[in-house]
């Protein structure tokens, strides 16, 4: 399938509150762990623009992929100069609801007024390159954002911020890209692209922690307040990025899942797994 096709899916079934699951019998876990080694994450990043014109967005992401964002591709298929009129529900959802005033009036206004739509792609990241990937990924929403992009959604895990929240996250990933931090980069990567927490059959999930190579993390709903699951999920992917996943697991007295709520072809799809922690 299309992942312009997926993305636009996905975002569909969570303004329903679909969520898509396993065809048929569920595959036994061995299977997909199998499956899912072959899998490997993208960004999809979609912009907003003020009037009808896609040219000056189109031709910034361009200028980008040349100058710096290499294997990165303007989808022409699903890019539009006219307004999609699905965007305001589909931003509703996806607004970031864990940081304060990460959007305000002004982003909605723009997303509502919005006259055309840009669609691009990233390359397929092994591991070990997604967290350079997702910086990347940071740089073009800056150029774009420079260019006249009015709204910015990673679609790849249905995540968006308004756009003074975005420019602190572009300069906090410049400032550890320069420091060499890769642990920096790797969290300002998923406060970026992933959200949470969204729930899961008994948990409190997060999405879109593999496009900075991490499992997601899975906290029993009896486990607090969001706030406190949040905090949870963000302290055993900070200890999975010091520590590693196994003495991860066994500190936490958790175990790696593939029962994913995603099917493996989704874009949602986590090929790292999924850390439960127990209830």
């Amino acid at each position: 399938m299309h992942i312009l096709r997926r993305s636009l899916l996905g975002s569909l079934w969570a303004m329903i509150g679909w969520k898509p699951a396993f065809a048929g019998e569920a595959s036994p876990e061995s299977a997909i762990r199998e499956e899912a080694s072959s899998v490997t994450p993208r960004h999809v990043l979609c912009f907003l623009g003020k009037d009808r014109d896609l040219s000056r967005l189109s031709e910034a992401a361009a200028q980008a992929i040349r100058d710096f964002a290499d294997g990165f591709s303007v989808d022409e298929e699903y890019s539009q100069a006219e307004p999609d009129d699905r965007m305001s529900r589909s931003f509703d959802v996806c607004w970031d609801r864990v940081e304060a005033d990460v959007w305000n009036e002004a982003d909605e206004k723009a997303v509502a007024d919005h006259q055309s739509v840009l669609y691009v792609l990233g390359p397929s990241m092994a591991q070990a390159e997604t967290v350079k990937v997702s910086m990347t990924a940071l740089r073009l929403v800056e150029r774009l954002i420079a260019a006249g992009a009015v709204a910015v959604k990673g679609e790849s895990a249905g995540i968006a911020h308004g756009l003074d929240r975005w420019r602190a996250l572009i300069g906090q990933g410049a400032e550890a890209v320069k420091a060499a931090d890769p642990l920096a980069q790797q969290r300002i990567g998923r406060l970026a692209f992933a959200k949470r927490p969204l729930s899961a059959r008994g948990y409190l999930e997060s999405v879109g922690f593999h496009l900075v190579g991490l499992p997601e993390v899975y906290v029993p709903e009896t486990a607090g307040s969001e706030r406190k699951v949040v905090a949870i999920m963000d302290a055993v992917v900070d200890e999975i990025g010091e520590q590693g996943l196994d003495p991860t697991l066994k500190a936490r007295g958790a175990r790696l899942s593939f029962d994913s709520t995603y099917e493996v072809d989704e874009f949602k799809f986590n090929p790292y797994g999924i850390v439960k922690l127990a209830g």
